[in-house]
């Protein structure tokens, strides 16, 4: 008869030296590709996270060889908006890079579908300007468009920052080109045979197929509106009601050129909102930067 004893003296098998080296092996490969992932986690967020921290500390702590508040002062995050308008600010903001995204999808979602989905003569042509286009410096035509915008009487507001968009935007029509060209023509083909016109195909067809990359597109064109110095610089510079955050902030250390945890909270609170989209819509995003077609 075997006894409870008699068990705990048998000896456990050890697994042979082979498979125990294959484990072995897997652990580390999977604890160097944790630790490479921390590493750029810290890396990316230290900004982040010293600004944040920046923004609780005392004015006299702000900036110093301490890294971390001594006293915690969350009020500063209300001193910002008694001592500046940045109220103001952010809805210039919002309204520049929300009709600037509206604009841009209007103007580029036809455009592009005419780029992939029609064959038309010239349309090599016009694809190739739309690519030179994208590759042209900004500041090639500023001076033109400046002097367009002031013979129009429209320098000092918001006008010249969102009207182009409504035009023409040569980075967002051919980001969606590439993602229209994954979605196979059998549907569309299939809708037209059913009776739908061209514009219905576009609308109802190929724009529900096509959402990562139009959130994509979307998300682009909101963060660097949203990011946008030069701009707003160049137009509203003069005209302080109409200023955006970006510019703000620039003015901002300027007047609290001593209150750094002032300029931090005014910063944090500038990267709430991309924070907050980012997060929205991050799978969206990902999605249509890899070009994820429809399978056909």
């Amino acid at each position: 008869m075997i006894t409870l004893s008699d068990t705990k003296r048998r000896p456990v098998p050890r697994k042979p030296i082979m498979q125990r080296r294959r484990e072995w092996d897997k652990r580390l490969f999977s604890i160097a590709t944790h630790s490479t992932g921390i590493a750029l986690a810290v890396i990316f967020t230290a900004p982040v996270l010293f600004v944040v921290l920046t923004a609780v500390m005392k004015s006299d702590q702000a900036m110093s060889s301490s890294l971390w508040p001594s006293e915690w002062h969350f009020e500063n995050f209300v001193k910002v908006f008694q001592q500046s308008d940045l109220l103001t600010y952010f809805f210039n903001s919002f309204v520049y890079s929300g009709l600037a995204t509206i604009g841009v999808l209007i103007s580029s979602i036809p455009a592009a579908y005419g780029l992939a989905k029609l064959r038309w003569r010239g349309n090599t042509v016009f694809f190739m300007l739309v690519v030179a286009a994208m590759m042209l410096p900004p500041q090639v035509v500023v001076v033109p468009l400046y002097d367009l915008w002031v013979r129009l009487g429209l320098t000092g507001t918001l006008a010249p920052l969102v009207v182009p968009y409504f035009l023409f935007d040569a980075f967002s029509i051919f980001l969606l080109r590439q993602f229209f060209l994954t979605i196979p023509k059998d549907y569309l083909e299939a809708a037209k045979i059913d009776g739908c016109s061209e514009f219905q195909a576009m609308t109802k067809v190929l724009i529900p197929m096509a959402k990562p990359g139009i959130a994509a597109t979307a998300m682009f064109c909101f963060l660097f509106t949203w990011n946008d110095y030069f701009g707003p610089l160049l137009y509203t510079g003069d005209s302080r009601e109409n200023w955006t955050m970006s510019l703000a902030l620039a003015s901002f250390r300027g007047m609290h050129h001593v209150e750094w945890n002032l300029t931090m909270a005014a910063t944090a609170l500038c990267m709430t909102p991309v924070l907050i989209l980012f997060a929205f819509a991050q799978k969206s995003f990902v999605k249509g930067i890899t070009f994820t077609g429809v399978k056909g």
